[in-house]
C-alpha cells in the first residue's frame, strides 16, 4: 500500500477471507483473534487517522468521537440496529453511516426461540443437575411448553416476523403489537392477532421482544406491564436490553410473579443512553429462573463472515466516491 491508500479501521476481529478483501482497496488495521474487540481508547485514537471505520455492538459514535477524526467518511456497522451510533452527527461531519439490515434476521429468531424453549423447559437447570451427579429420572424440573401456550411478540419488523414464522410450527396462539400494524393478509399468513402492548401483554404465557431502542420504547417493559400479565409467565429479550427494565424484571422473578428471564441483549450495552448502567444487575445474574447468551443473535460463523463482508463492500463504496446500499443518513 503507498502512502495515499485509505485507511481502515475494523474495530473487531474479522475472518480471514474479509482481511483479503479489505487489503484490496484499502491499508485495514483489524484486531487479533486473541484480542477480539479493540477498547473505545483504542478505537478512537485508531481513528483520529482513518478514512474508513467498521464498527460492531461494542462501539459507540457520537459527537464528541468524530470530532477527533477529520478524515473519516463512513463509519459501516455489523449490525441492523443502531442506536449505539449517531446518525446526525455522523452527517454533520460528512460521514456515512452505513448498517447490514438482512442478515441478522434469521440467526437471531432462531435464537429467540431457542431461548424460549431453553427458559420454559429448564435446560440450565436440568444441565446443571446432569453436571452435579446424575442418578437417572425423577419427578423434577417441570416446566411449560410452548404447544398451546399464548405468546405474545413486541415488535413485528423483519425480526418480529421471522420470530413469528418459527413458532408456526409449535400450535402455539400468537399475539402482536407493533408501532405500525401489518395488513389483514400479512397478519392471516403469520396466524396472528393485534393488540395493545397491554393486551399482548395481559395474555401472554410467553412474552418475546425484538424492538429497537427509541425513545418511545424504552422500558416497555415495566413494572405496570409485568403486573399485568399472567402469574408465572416468562419474558424473553432479543431487541435492545433497555426495552426491558431489568431491575423491574428481578423484582418480579423475586416475588415468583413471573415464571422466567432470557435475554440475549442488556442496557449495559446500549452506549447512547447517558444512565445507562456499566454492569447487568446482580440480581438478574444470581437468579436461578433466567438465562442469558451473550449477544449471540448473529453468532453464526457463516452469517458473521457475510456481514463483515457486506459491511467492507460499503466502505469501499463509500472510498470509491459512490452511494453506500444501506446507508441510514445522508452527509
Amino acid at each position: 500500500m503507498n502512502v495515499s491508500t485509505p485507511r481502515v479501521v475494523v474495530t473487531h476481529w474479522v475472518h480471514p477471507e474479509v482481511a483479503d478483501y479489505l487489503a484490496g482497496f484499502c491499508d485495514p488495521v483489524i484486531p487479533a483473534r486473541e484480542e477480539g474487540v479493540f477498547p473505545p481508547p483504542k478505537t478512537a485514537a485508531l481513528a483520529a487517522g482513518a478514512d474508513g471505520l467498521i464498527a460492531c455492538m461494542a462501539d459507540s459514535v457520537d459527537e464528541s468521537f468524530l470530532s477527533g477524526c477529520p478524515r473519516l467518511r463512513v463509519v459501516s456497522a455489523t449490525l441492523k440496529g443502531y442506536d449505539n451510533f449517531d446518525a446526525a452527527a455522523c452527517a454533520r461531519h460528512g460521514v456515512w453511516l452505513t448498517i447490514v439490515p438482512d442478515t441478522i434476521i434469521a440467526p437471531t429468531a432462531e435464537l429467540a426461540v431457542g431461548l424460549a424453549i431453553g427458559l420454559m423447559r429448564k435446560v440450565r437447570e436440568g444441565d446443571a443437575l446432569v453436571r452435579a451427579g446424575y442418578r437417572g429420572w425423577r419427578p423434577q424440573l417441570y416446566g411449560a411448553g410452548l404447544s398451546g401456550a399464548v405468546v405474545g411478540l413486541l415488535g413485528m419488523g423483519q425480526l418480529g416476523q421471522a420470530i413469528a414464522r418459527r413458532l408456526s410450527g409449535f400450535e402455539a396462539a400468537l399475539t402482536y403489537h407493533d408501532a405500525r400494524r401489518l395488513d389483514v393478509k400479512a397478519e392471516r399468513s403469520l396466524s396472528l392477532s393485534y393488540g395493545g402492548p397491554s393486551v399482548v401483554a395481559d395474555s401472554a404465557d410467553l412474552l418475546i421482544t425484538s424492538l429497537p431502542l427509541s425513545p418511545g420504547t424504552r422500558h416497555v417493559i415495566n413494572a405496570a406491564l409485568i403486573a399485568r400479565m399472567r402469574p408465572g409467565a416468562f419474558i424473553v429479550n432479543v431487541g435492545r436490553g433497555s426495552v426491558v427494565d431489568e431491575d423491574a424484571v428481578a423484582d418480579a422473578l423475586d416475588t415468583g410473579h413471573l415464571g422466567g428471564y432470557a435475554a440475549d441483549v442488556f442496557a449495559m450495552e446500549d452506549w447512547m443512553l447517558p444512565d445507562r448502567p456499566a454492569a447487568i444487575t446482580g440480581r438478574l445474574l444470581r437468579h436461578p429462573r433466567t438465562l442469558f447468551t451473550p449477544h449471540l443473535g448473529s453468532a453464526v460463523d457463516d452469517v458473521r463472515r457475510q456481514m463483515s463482508l457486506e459491511a467492507a463492500r460499503q466502505v469501499r463504496q463509500v472510498l470509491a466516491g459512490e452511494r453506500p446500499d444501506h446507508a441510514v443518513n445522508q452527509p
